[in-house]
C-alpha cells in the first residue's frame, strides 16, 4: 500500500457511544489530537444514567490535564477538587490496623533503589527505628492535612511524592464535554435503538437513534458502560468473570455534608463483607460500601454505610451491582471498548478512570485507518489485557495478605486461591523484602511495599548487600531525611486553606466531636 492509498483510507468519522466520564474523557484528546482532520460526535441520552462514583484517582490524572492543557485552578473550581496524597487504610490488616499508601516513595532513592530496603536492614539493627512510614512524604503531608504541589526548586528529599485528585465525577465529565465541544466534538442527545452492520464485513456502519435519524462513522468507540452496547450487544466479546477472587459484587454510594478539616487522602475502612470509602470534595464528601450481598444484606450494607458519615446525608444510598472482570476482547473490528464497558474493577485503588487514561493513550499510539488492520487490534488488546490483569492482582492482594477472621467473607478472602503471579509476589517480599514489578507503567515499588508491609507482612530477611555498608552512616544519612521532610511539612499550608486559594471554596463546618 503507497502513503498515497493509505491517506485515502484515513478514518473521516469517529462515533462514541455513550458519555460520562469514559465518553468525555475519550472525545477531549481525541479533539485535541486529530483536530479537523476527522469528525467526532459523540452520543448520549439522559434517560441513561451514569456510574458517576469514580470520585478518586491516581497521580496519572494530573499529566492527562496538563496534556490537554487545562488550568489547575479553573478545573478545581469547577469540579469542586481536592488534591489526594494517597489512601489510608483502616482495620484491613485486623480490627484497629492503620496505615497509609502514600504516592511517591519513602524518601530519595539510595543507589537508585528504593530506600525501604535499606530501612528494612536497619530496622533489625537499631530497635529504636520508627516506621518506615515516616520516611514517605506524602503521608507526613497526609498526617498533617498540609500540601503543596512539588516545585523543582525544592530540595530531592521533599519533591519525592506525586499527587492525585478527589474531584465530582459528573463535574468532571461536564468540564470535559465542554472542553470538547469547543475544539469541535459534535454531541448529539438521543437513545440508540439499533446498530447496523456492513453485511458482508460484519463492521458497524452507523447507529440509529429513537427518531429514525442515522449516525454513520468508521471508527465506533463504546463507552455505553457496564451493558456494552456495542462490544457486548454486536459482538459478544465475552466476558471473564473474576468474582472467585474479587467477591465483591454490590455497592452503595451516598454524599454527605462536607467537614474540615479537609483531608487531602481517601479513607477505606474494612467492614465484615468489603469496606467502605471516604473521599473528600469541595462541597460534600462521597462515601460508600462496596460489598458482596452474599455475605451481607443490602439493608445491614446500608445501615453501616450510614452509620459510618461524618456529615448529614445528602440523598438515600444509591445502589449498584456489578461483575468484577474484563471483556476477553476491547477491540473487535471497528468497535473499541472503554471504560466500564471493557471491564469493571471494585475502586479500591481509584484505577477506573487510570484505566480510562490508559486505553484511550493506547488507542491514540495503535490508531488505525480505515483497513483496521488486525496487529492493531490484537496489541491493543493485549495491553488492555493486561493492564486489568496486573490491576486485578494489586487489589486482590489487599483481600489475601489480612489477617482478620473475624467473619465468614474475610476467612473466604484468606483461603481463596489466587493468581500464581501474586502468589509469587507475596511470598518474594515475606521472604526477600524485595518486590517483583510486572507492570512498569502502574503501581510502583513503594506501593507495593505500603500495602504488604502495611497489612502485616515483615519479610524475613534483607538485601545481603546492605549489610556491608556502614550502618550508623545510613542511620544518621534516614534520621536526617527524616528531619528535614518533618520541618518541610510544618512549613506547608494547610490542605483546606490551599485548596481554598486555588479556587475560592469557603470553609466548612468543623467536624463534630
Amino acid at each position: 500500500m503507497s502513503m498515497d492509498q493509505q491517506g485515502n483510507l484515513a478514518i473521516r468519522k469517529i462515533v462514541i457511544v455513550g458519555g460520562g466520564t469514559a465518553g468525555w474523557m475519550t472525545a477531549a484528546p481525541l479533539a485535541l489530537r486529530l483536530g479537523k482532520a476527522c469528525e467526532i460526535v459523540l452520543v448520549e441520552s439522559p434517560e441513561i444514567g451514569t456510574v458517576g462514583v469514580g470520585e478518586a484517582t491516581l497521580p496519572t490524572i494530573a499529566y492527562y490535564n496538563r496534556a490537554l492543557g487545562l488550568d489547575p485552578a479553573d478545573f478545581a473550581r469547577k469540579t469542586k477538587a481536592t488534591f489526594k496524597l494517597g489512601i489510608e487504610f483502616k482495620d484491613w490488616g485486623h480490627l484497629g490496623n492503620r496505615f497509609f499508601h502514600g504516592f511517591g516513595d519513602f524518601g530519595p532513592a539510595i543507589e537508585n533503589r528504593s530506600p525501604y530496603i535499606y530501612w528494612l536492614r536497619l530496622a533489625r539493627e537499631f530497635k529504636d527505628m520508627p516506621s518506615y512510614e515516616n520516611w514517605s512524604v506524602a503521608t507526613a503531608m497526609a498526617r498533617a492535612n498540609r500540601f503543596m504541589e512539588p516545585y523543582g526548586d525544592q530540595p530531592a528529599v521533599t519533591n519525592a511524592f506525586s499527587y492525585a485528585y478527589h474531584f465530582d465525577a459528573g463535574l468532571y465529565a461536564a468540564y470535559l464535554r465542554d472542553y470538547a465541544v469547543q475544539r469541535g466534538v459534535t454531541r448529539i442527545e438521543g437513545m440508540i435503538t439499533a446498530v447496523e452492520q456492513h453485511p458482508e464485513t460484519g463492521f458497524i456502519t452507523g447507529v440509529r437513534l429513537r427518531d429514525g435519524s442515522l449516525v454513520e462513522g468508521d471508527l465506533f468507540i463504546d463507552c455505553s458502560g457496564f451493558r456494552g452496547l456495542l462490544i457486548e450487544g454486536v459482538y459478544q466479546a465475552g466476558y471473564d468473570d473474576w468474582s472467585a477472587m474479587l467477591p465483591c459484587n454490590s455497592a452503595q454510594a451516598v454524599p454527605c455534608e462536607r467537614v474540615e478539616p479537609l483531608t487531602p487522602y481517601t479513607r477505606s475502612t474494612a467492614q465484615s463483607a468489603g469496606w467502605t470509602w471516604r473521599i473528600p470534595l469541595q462541597h460534600r464528601t462521597g462515601n460508600g460500601h462496596v460489598y458482596c450481598n452474599g455475605f451481607t444484606s443490602d439493608e445491614e450494607a446500608s445501615r453501616v454505610l450510614l452509620a459510618g458519615l461524618d456529615g448529614r446525608a445528602l440523598d438515600t444510598p444509591r445502589q449498584l451491582r456489578f461483575t468484577t472482570g474484563r471483556r476477553r476482547k476491547s477491540w473487535i473490528k471497528n468497535c473499541v471498548a472503554i471504560g466500564l464497558s471493557s471491564g469493571f474493577l471494585e475502586p479500591l485503588e481509584s484505577t477506573s478512570i487510570n484505566i480510562i487514561e490508559n486505553s484511550v493513550g493506547w488507542l491514540l499510539q495503535h490508531f488505525p485507518d480505515r483497513s483496521f488492520q488486525p496487529a492493531l487490534a490484537d496489541e491493543f488488546n493485549r495491553l488492555v489485557s493486561r493492564r486489568y490483569e496486573f490491576v486485578r492482582d494489586f487489589i486482590v492482594m489487599h483481600y489475601k495478605i489480612t489477617r482478620r477472621d473475624d467473619s465468614e467473607f474475610w476467612r473466604y478472602c484468606a483461603a481463596m486461591p489466587v493468581p500464581d503471579t501474586l502468589q509469587h509476589q507475596i511470598e518474594l517480599f515475606r521472604e526477600t523484602g524485595r518486590v517483583a514489578i510486572y507492570d512498569p507503567e502502574g503501581f510502583l515499588v513503594s506501593s507495593h511495599i505500603s500495602i504488604m508491609a502495611g497489612l502485616g507482612i515483615t519479610p524475613k530477611a534483607y538485601d545481603p548487600l546492605i549489610g556491608l555498608m556502614d550502618l550508623q552512616a545510613l542511620r544518621t544519612h534516614f534520621d536526617r531525611v527524616r528531619d528535614t521532610i518533618a520541618r518541610a511539612v510544618q512549613a506547608m499550608p494547610e490542605h483546606g486553606a490551599y485548596v481554598r486559594q486555588l479556587s475560592g471554596v469557603p470553609a466548612a463546618p468543623p467536624l463534630a466531636a
